[in-house]
C-alpha cells in the first residue's frame, strides 16, 4: 500500500479547471518530484493535499486514511507537513522558539496550566528545549539557537523551516521550491539535507523544484504536470529524457 495514494484529484476555480484527474502514488521512504513549468497547477496539487483548498473531486488517502477536504490541522495532526516557496517563518521568534511552533502535535498542555506556569507545563516546556535543540543540530542550527529567525541567511532560513515542518512529526513531507534563490553551494547543501532527513526520519518527501539538477540528483520518481493534467510518470531518467517534457517543460528553460 503506497504511504501517499491519491486518485482523480481535480479542482475548479469558477470556470477555470486548474488541476484535473491528477493520479500520484508514493511509496514510504520515496523521494519524489512533481515538476512542470510556472501556472502548471503544483502548488495547487499541495494546496489540496493539505488542506488550503478543497478538491472538487477525487481522493486523497495517506498511509490508507483518507484524508480528502480536512482541515489543513486535522491532516498535518494525520501526517502531512510542509514549507512553501515563500518562506514563512516567524521572523520575530528565536530560531528555538519557531522550531518548538511546530512540537504542538506531541507536546500538548492546557491553557490553565500555561497561564499559571504550573508544574506540568515547565516539564513540557524542557521537553520541548530539549527536542527542539536535538533537531537544530541535525541542520546545524543549534549554535544560533537564540538568533532572532530573521537574522539567519537565506540558505539556514529554508534549512529552519523544514526543522519546524519536522518538528510536527509528518509521515510525508511537502517541500515547494527548495532551492529558490539559493546558489549553486547552497544547492548542493540543500541536496545533502534532503537525502539526510529521508535516510535519519525515515521520511517520504515529496518536492516541487525547477532546479533540474537538483531533480534529476535526488529525486527517484518524477510526475509532470503541464496544464493542469499529468503529462508523464515513472523513473526520473524516463520522464527527463522523454520527448513531450522536452517539449513542454524542459526545452523552454
Amino acid at each position: 500500500m503506497a504511504l501517499l495514494d491519491v486518485t482523480g484529484l481535480g479542482i475548479s476555480f469558477g470556470g477555470l479547471r486548474a488541476v484535473d484527474n491528477f493520479d500520484i502514488h508514493i511509496e514510504k521512504g520515496q523521494l519524489y518530484g512533481l515538476i512542470g513549468p510556472n501556472g502548471a497547477g503544483k502548488t495547487t496539487v499541495f494546496n489540496m493535499l493539505t488542506g488550503v483548498y478543497k478538491p472538487t473531486d477525487g481522493t486523497i488517502s495517506l498511509d490508507g486514511k483518507n484524508i480528502t477536504g480536512q482541515k489543513t490541522t486535522q491532516i498535518n495532526k494525520d501526517g502531512i507537513a510542509r514549507t512553501f516557496q515563500n518562506i514563512r517563518l516567524f521572523k520575530e521568534l528565536t530560531v528555538l522558539d519557531n522550531v518548538k511552533a511546530g512540537l504542538h502535535n506531541d507536546y500538548p498542555y492546557s491553557t490553565v496550566a500555561g497561564i499559571f506556569r504550573l508544574p506540568s507545563f515547565k516539564k513540557q516546556e524542557k521537553a520541548m528545549d530539549e527536542r527542539a535543540m536535538e533537531l537544530l543540530e541535525v541542520f546545524d542550527l543549534d549554535k544560533e539557537y537564540d538568533f532572532l529567525a530573521s537574522n539567519l541567511p537565506y540558505g539556514k532560513q529554508r534549512k529552519l523551516e523544514i526543522a519546524r515542518a519536522l518538528a510536527t512529526n509528518p509521515k510525508l513531507l511537502l517541500l515547494d521550491e527548495p532551492a529558490a534563490g539559493m546558489n549553486p553551494n547552497e544547492t548542493k547543501e540543500l541536496m545533502d539535507t534532503i537525502r539526510l532527513i529521508r535516510d535519519k526520519f525515515d521520511m517520504t518527501i515529496l518536492l516541487i523544484e525547477h532546479d533540474m539538477k537538483l531533480v534529476s540528483g535526488i529525486c527517484e520518481e518524477l510526475t509532470v504536470l503541464n496544464f493542469g493534467q499529468v503529462l508523464a510518470q515513472g523513473k526520473t531518467s524516463d520522464v527527463l529524457n522523454n520527448p513531450e517534457v522536452i517539449k513542454a517543460y524542459l526545452g523552454d528553460d
